[in-house]
């Protein structure tokens, strides 16, 4: 058994949702050192990295790709996960025998179907916070009627525009659900009907309300202005992730002595006695470095 103590800081896992327009995905983009997997082509007019996602299986593998080798990114971007949601439909769909989107199969078997996949994709994302790597999703808002069991009245409020079995999952993954709406202040007009005033300043609200879902492990204020400096907490004591270490076959082409080619070949060595590279692949390494030993010096060819 494996007691821990005190604080043990981590990479954000972030969800900032919102209405439409109030500018989700710009707070997203001032995270530290962000690439944006661009859903709903939302980025465009944003100056950032972005790679475009057309499908669920583009996105699934991006998530893995980037978990092996963040290439120096710092904070990699879902936008939007609703928009994600979809994309993981149109999949199921495919691969169901009768082309089935999942809100069509009986007895409510789509939405579990839909939230055990989302739930994978979350693990994957779970993989790059557990190298450093911050993970964001923004995603949009909707009013929804709500009726509480322990009220007599039903009320609007705030929720994620997902299905009901999945935006729990993406809710509890957080550790930093933040909702993003503009400032509107109610008043009494001279006739005495109330009317809505402002609604141009930007607002972060970080706890939960009868209004809309928001949390935070951080002990952020339950009102901040919208801006990359009222979330400092959550990158507070957090190391990027280290670069990764190039593959074998990377660091013989990008050697330029016949000593490092030396070095590499005595790694490998090591490595198959390890049990970390087999004899096929050691095969391989071998004609690489006896090519690239030629390319240094043509003089003296190892045996």
């Amino acid at each position: 058994m494996k007691i821990t103590k005190g604080i043990q800081r981590a990479a954000a896992k972030c969800v900032i949702h919102g209405p439409a327009g109030v500018g989700k995905t710009t707070l997203a983009a001032s995270f530290p050192n962000p690439l944006i997997l661009d859903t709903e082509k939302g980025s465009r007019l944003i100056d950032c990295h972005r790679v475009e996602i057309g499908d669920w299986m583009t996105l699934k593998g991006t998530l893995v790709s980037l978990a092996r080798d963040p290439m120096g990114y710092q904070t990699i971007i879902v936008d939007s996960g609703d928009w994600a949601e979809e994309l993981l439909c149109l999949y199921l769909a495919s691969k169901d025998e009768k082309q089935r989107h999942p809100d069509d199969l009986p007895y409510g078997q789509g939405g579990s179907l839909i939230a055990k996949n989302f739930s994978a994709m979350l693990s994957d994302c779970t993989a790059l916070v557990e190298r450093g790597i911050n993970v964001v999703f923004v995603a949009h808002s909707v009013v929804k009627r709500v009726s509480p069991p322990d009220l007599e009245e039903a009320y609007d409020r705030y929720e994620l525009k997902m299905r009901p079995k999945v935006a729990p999952k993406l809710l509890e993954w957080a550790d930093a659900v933040l909702f993003a709406n503009f400032k509107t202040r109610v008043v009494e007009g001279d006739d005495g009907k109330l009317r809505g005033r402002g609604g141009k300043e930007r607002r972060l609200f970080c706890e939960r309300s009868a209004a809309w879902d928001a949390k935070n492990r951080y002990g952020l204020a339950p009102e901040l202005p919208m801006a990359i400096e009222s979330l400092a907490p959550l990158f507070a004591g957090v190391e990027p992730a280290p670069p990764a270490k190039p593959g074998w076959l990377d660091r013989v082409r990008a050697a330029t002595t016949v000593e490092e080619l030396g070095q590499i070949s005595d790694e490998a060595d090591r490595a198959v006695t390890a049990g970390d590279l087999t004899e096929s692949q050691r095969n391989k390494l071998d004609g690489e470095i006896n090519r690239r030993h030629e390319q240094i010096d043509p003089q003296e060819v190892p045996a």
